[in-house]
């Protein structure tokens, strides 16, 4: 399929700038409106406005993390993918060997160099005023400074190797979605290295047989995803899946809004009481027939959510379109580094803009014992207008660290693998490989891939076009 609409898959780069913009939203919601994630205030209330359906989507922001995942099934299947259907399977182990070496310090290196920052940012006292506001988010989320040196460095070692070892990191909670999103790559690897001479439509079989065996698991958020975004890689370089696309405009007219819709309605669902009000009961009683006994609807609602919306990317060209343009693409850029900094920045710089930089002192009750106060939550008025400042901010850091910081972190990377580091159009050496934006040309058609994953090698889905330019396009 020629590069055009249906072959366009820098849509995936658009998504994720999108679902990190959406986990921005959701932790200042959990921040200072925890009661939104609820479907009332309480038992004789109506909804908000926020709480409405599709509208909590954009605030509860379950999905976020869902959509990191599918989108690194997608990605590290899709080299892979394109190659096996080129009958060359021998480049597609050698590519899926380069990019299991290159993903582990591509991702760790970052996350130990943002680690560091903060806690010296915490060491430095820059939390103080967050550990004594009112926000039950901010203090939970929030390290305390350690008096002894040692003490802290050592800390911080436990941080950085905690986070994959165990999923924790106790200066930025943020990072626990980490270590799930490397071994689901992997899983990824391993699917791919199985089915690599299996035909398309059976390899997709297998996919979804992985993807019911996540849902009989109780894990929709990460196993679930990486095998569906498998799934849709090899649907969307499938050339009767595509030619349907072609050959029926008006029912993807019709399909598309209809899981579009879908999608977003199932992905409201609240995270408590959901038998409050008339819809969420509804949803809960279909969940509750169609899932295993004991779930966790609220992330399996946001799980199947986020699947039923990629299907209706699917089916239209202009929606992926619209997810490529240069405003979502450049969230799509930033959005690594939005995701490791902006936990910090709402601990440290919204937390003074808010609460100040004095805080309440404690006190003694009558039996003389310490009363600890809280600094009270000024307003949503005032968080408005602070947020119209905090939010560019939170950006323009991300910008400063993804111009600065990833490219060394790439050099890093490349260099270990014993290449040279500034050499474009090797393949992948140069830092561009995964990290800035590189175009693949076969006569008159070129496509841009814009570090399409944060979360997974981007190289796999770069090099892909590069292989790829005369096989079934999505």
């Amino acid at each position: 399929m020629p590069i055009g609409k249906e072959g366009n898959v820098k849509w995936v780069d658009g998504f994720r700038g999108l679902a990190s913009s959406l986990v921005v939203l959701t932790h200042l919601s959990r921040s200072f409106d925890l009661l939104l994630f609820d479907i009332t205030d309480n038992d004789n209330a109506a909804p908000r406005v926020v709480q409405y359906p599709f509208i909590r989507v954009l605030f509860q922001g379950r999905i976020g993390v869902a959509v990191f995942a599918m989108v690194t099934g997608y990605v590290c299947a899709l080299k892979p993918i394109r190659l096996s259907h080129q009958g060359q399977q021998a480049a597609a182990f050698k590519s899926m060997g380069k990019s299991a070496l290159r993903r582990v310090p591509r991702l760790i290196l970052p996350a130990a160099f943002a680690t560091f920052l903060t806690w010296l940012a915490c060491e430095l006292g820059a939390y103080h005023t967050a550990a004594h506001c009112d926000s039950w988010w901010i203090r939970a989320t929030g390290p305390t400074p350690i008096p002894d040196f040692w003490r802290a460095l050592r800390s911080l070692l436990n941080s950085v190797i905690a986070t994959w070892t165990h999923g924790g990191n106790e200066y930025d909670a943020n990072q626990w979605t980490l270590l799930p999103l490397l071994l689901g790559s992997f899983w990824v690897y391993v699917f791919m290295l199985a089915t690599a001479h299996v035909r398309p439509r059976y390899r997709m079989m297998m996919a979804m047989a992985m993807w019911l065996y996540f849902i009989l698991a109780n894990d929709p958020t990460f196993g679930m995803q990486f095998f569906f975004g498998v799934f849709l890689s090899d649907l969307q370089n499938l050339p009767s899946a595509n030619k349907f696309l072609n050959d029926h405009p008006r029912a993807t007219r019709v399909l598309s809004p209809a899981f579009l819709v879908l999608g977003t309605f199932v992905a409201s669902y609240p995270e408590t009481n959901p038998e409050r009000v008339g819809w969420s009961r509804n949803l809960h009683a279909v969940l509750a027939f169609v899932l295993p006994y004991g779930s966790d609807y609220p992330r399996y609602a946001s799980g199947l959510g986020v699947q039923l919306i990629a299907l209706g990317l699917h089916f239209s060209p202009k929606m992926r379109d619209v997810l490529s343009n240069r405003a979502f693409l450049w969230l799509g850029k930033q959005s690594f580094a939005v995701y490791l900094l902006h936990g910090p920045l709402l601990r440290s710089v919204l937390a003074w803009m808010l609460y100040g930089f004095k805080t309440l002192p404690d006190t003694l009750d009558a039996e003389g014992q310490p009363q600890h106060h809280e600094t009270p939550f000024p307003g949503m008025m005032h968080l408005y207008v602070s947020l119209v400042m905090w939010i560019p901010l939170n950006y323009f850091a991300a910008h400063l660290w993804t111009t600065y910081v990833d490219p060394y972190c790439g050099e890093l990377t490349e260099s270990r693998d014993g290449r040279e580091p500034y050499e474009d159009g090797d393949g992948g050496a140069g830092p561009n490989a995964d990290l800035d934006c590189r175009s693949y040309t076969t006569g008159e058609d070129a496509i841009e891939l814009d570090r399409l994953d944060i979360f997974s090698d981007a190289d796999n889905a770069d090099s892909a076009n590069d292989v790829g330019m005369s096989s079934a396009r999505e």
